[in-house]
């Protein structure tokens, strides 16, 4: 009669890892992966800066708004706090609702404070806004 060696049979299978449930994970990972990243857009705004000569107002009505590259914002030729851009745009909104606003900002001007501008421009209520750059 022959005698069946059990211990030596779990010893073996106790040193063995399954790696099915790893690679099951692993694989629907990659299919997740994948299939988000094919929906995935990115968002983004192409803004062309015209030159100056192309930045011309037919009508003449504008609010013509300077920003340097040292961060000052100069209002109508007037030097102003980049906070004060809504009061002042209110104001000549209240003289004529059909105004529109020239921004002009040098080559180098820092993009938060044009940014800033457009800001108060917007919340100022006035939303035809001109982008023009000098320098």
């Amino acid at each position: 009669m022959r005698m069946r060696r059990h211990g030596s049979e779990s010893h073996e299978s106790s040193h063995g890892i399954d790696l099915a449930p790893m690679l099951d994970f692993v694989l629907n990972l990659l299919i997740f992966f994948i299939i988000t990243a094919i929906f995935v857009k990115e968002v983004g705004l192409d803004v062309n800066r015209p030159t100056s000569t192309q930045a011309t107002n037919d009508d003449g009505m504008s609010i013509n708004i300077q920003v340097l590259e040292t961060g000052d914002v100069f209002f109508n030729g007037r030097l102003v706090d980049v906070r004060a851009v809504r009061a002042n745009v209110e104001r000549e909104k209240a003289l004529d609702s059909n105004i529109g606003v020239t921004i002009l900002a040098e080559k180098k001007a820092q993009t938060g404070v044009i940014m800033g501008v457009v800001d108060q421009v917007r919340l100022g209520g006035i939303y035809n806004i001109t982008f023009t750059t000098s320098g």
